[in-house]
């Protein structure tokens, strides 16, 4: 759908003007509103040929966390299009220079980068207060305003404490760029804050240093060095680094997310008063660790579990998973179905409805049907789903929807199942008394399941 879109086009009273870029997952157009001058942005997701599934998720994740969030820090949200019209989002237009364009210049003068780094701390200080958490911080994702302020953007990979995790939930991947990824998330944790700072930590080094204090890896094996590896000291690269902007740096780059600075805000204070900053071996640092050291940093990272963050809100919901096939001709045990999940609900209280499909994987190049991409295919399963919860009139506020993909589709759901601690599972059967889906899920998902049939 997005693909034939471009410029003059208009879309939903926004008309789009001349394309600003985008990222591996969306399209950005410049746009305006009929009968308004205000200048703003429109996010088309990518559906064509090449595009994964995922860029239908992470705008899912983006259209729920963007409209909760307020400020100067973040753009301000205007409008979203229906998944099963055109996926897009409608925000501000934010004045100012990329960060990216500050790196370009780099290696910059300490004040310089002292400047930039309270500006984003303060940023994502501001997020976290409204529990919100970035998890994709990097250059190209900040914008320095006239003023001096920091605007983050794209939340397509964030976490809402208030949110099901629809990215964790999906996939078991490391999720984020490569460079600036902490270590927690390449071990499929995406619910620290500090993991924010990790990556802040990363931007600082690069702006003083003008490079990447773990280059940029290309595999989730390679990306798991940073547990032990220790990056160049930013002193040995810029003589001119003051030891305690390399101790606020280092510090930011430790592997264990209990070693971090407490929060953004207060990373924000030690950068705004360096007077405050004790400064220890870290910040004296020149020469690189003797090999002793480097093997304990290695034994330690061979035994490293992240420390569970606090669980959200979200998370702490019972789930019930609904495993909806192709859309269904049998009436009768659709409302069975949806009897079942009506009682089910009742008996688990607050739980969270998971709707959950099953979908062959699509080559990311696609078939020989140019409409039937990974991307689109994904999207089409997922309007199937919505149609499906809103013809049982369930409540929206609890419930999501996940397209899983996978050549088993009792695999793929129970796969699910045990990576999310599903507390309860309700599955349809299309014949009675025959060894379908429903028996094996039934003997081996480890969580409670109803299997459903038509009355007879």
């Amino acid at each position: 759908m997005s693909a034939r879109l471009g410029t003059g086009d208009e879309l939903d009273g926004f008309l789009l003007g001349e394309p600003i870029g985008g990222g591996t997952m969306a399209r950005i157009f410049r746009a305006r509103r009929a009968g308004s001058d205000v200048p703003l942005v429109m996010k088309l997701a990518r559906l064509d040929l090449g595009e994964p599934g995922a860029s239908v998720v992470t705008h899912e994740v983006e259209q729920q966390v963007l409209p909760r969030l307020s400020g100067t820090h973040v753009p301000r949200f205007i409008a979203a299009g229906g998944l099963d019209r055109v996926p897009y989002i409608a925000m501000e237009q934010v004045d100012g220079e990329p960060l990216s364009g500050w790196v370009a210049r780099a290696p910059l003068p300490s004040e310089d980068v002292v400047r930039l780094g309270v500006a984003i701390a303060s940023a994502v200080h501001a997020i976290h207060q409204q529990e919100a958490i970035h998890l994709d911080l990097k250059p190209a994702n900040v914008i320095i305003r006239p003023g001096g302020e920091a605007v983050l953007l794209d939340f397509g990979l964030a976490h809402h404490a208030r949110l099901p995790d629809l990215l964790a939930e999906e996939f078991t991947r490391p999720i984020g760029t490569a460079p600036y990824i902490s270590p927690e998330q390449v071990l499929g944790v995406r619910s620290d804050p500090r993991s924010d700072l990790f990556a802040l930590g990363v931007i600082l080094y690069e702006l003083a240093t003008a490079r990447l204090p773990f280059g940029a890896p290309d595999s989730p094996r390679k990306m798991r060095a940073r547990l032990h590896a220790e990056p160049v000291a930013p002193r040995a690269l810029v003589a001119s680094i003051p030891e305690w902007l390399q101790e606020v740096i280092l510090t930011c780059l430790e592997p264990d997310a209990a070693r971090r600075p407490a929060s953004a805000g207060r990373l924000a204070f030690d950068l705004a008063h360096p007077e405050t900053v004790a400064i220890t071996e870290r910040g004296r640092r020149l020469a690189r660790a003797s090999a002793w050291k480097r093997l304990a940093r290695w034994v330690r990272a061979a035994g490293y579990e992240p420390a569970p963050p606090p669980r959200s809100q979200a998370s702490l919901a019972p789930i019930l998973l609904v495993a909806v096939g192709a859309p269904d001709a049998e009436v009768e045990r659709a409302r069975s179905m949806a009897d079942a999940v009506r009682r089910t609900l009742a008996a688990l209280g607050e739980a969270r409805l998971v709707c959950a499909t099953v979908m062959r994987p699509v080559p990311d190049w696609g078939t020989n049907d140019p409409g039937k991409t990974a991307a689109r295919e994904h999207l089409r399963h997922l309007v199937e789903l919505r149609h499906w919860a809103a013809s049982q009139g369930l409540p929206a506020e609890r419930v999501t929807f996940h397209v899983l993909e996978g050549d088993d589709a009792c695999a793929a759901l129970l796969d699910y199942i045990r990576a999310n601690a599903v507390d309860h599972l309700i599955v349809g059967e299309p014949k009675p008394w025959t060894q379908s889906p429903g028996w094996r899920l039934a003997a081996e998902a480890p969580c409670t399941v109803t299997i459903v049939r038509a009355r007879i």
